[in-house]
């Protein structure tokens, strides 16, 4: 049995040794290269570089990304129904049914996101935010 395998681990150790060579050769050959300011930084399409490498991006992308990830993977799990929905249907209706209320689960969540405006792009005041009136400024307290 050990030697069906021979082939298996020979590739093992020779990955393994590639490897190993490769990262102790970068950092023999890195180190006796000279070392200066200039080579260190970034290199920016020969611009001097300035600021910060990671500009901050708006929560809003990363929730529209999510937002897309997931009906996405929903888009995917109805393409093979959709390639059996002739068969499906013929055995019984209960594929389409599931189906319909798949859907319409996915359009709840869709309503649920546009709503809370999770796909718009606009700026929302605080207040609305936080579920005030768009008011600027509080209303007095009544005097006693």
């Amino acid at each position: 049995m050990n030697s069906q395998f021979l082939p298996v681990f020979i590739q093992i150790l020779v990955a393994i040794g590639f490897a190993a060579v490769a990262l102790t050769l970068s950092v023999v050959l890195g180190r006796s290269a000279k070392r200066n300011a200039t080579k260190d930084s970034a290199y920016e399409c020969g611009m001097v570089a300035v600021g910060d490498g990671a500009p901050r991006f708006s929560v809003k992308f990363y929730l529209v990304a999510m937002l897309f990830v997931i009906f996405d993977i929903e888009v995917v799990f109805m393409y093979p129904w959709a390639v059996q929905f002739r068969d499906l249907v013929a055995q019984s209706p209960v594929a389409l049914v599931s189906m319909a209320g798949f859907a319409g689960i996915l359009a709840v969540a869709y309503v649920y996101a546009f709503r809370k405006g999770a796909l718009s792009w606009k700026e929302q005041p605080r207040s609305l935010r936080e579920g005030g009136s768009d008011s600027a400024s509080p209303e007095p307290a009544e005097a006693a």
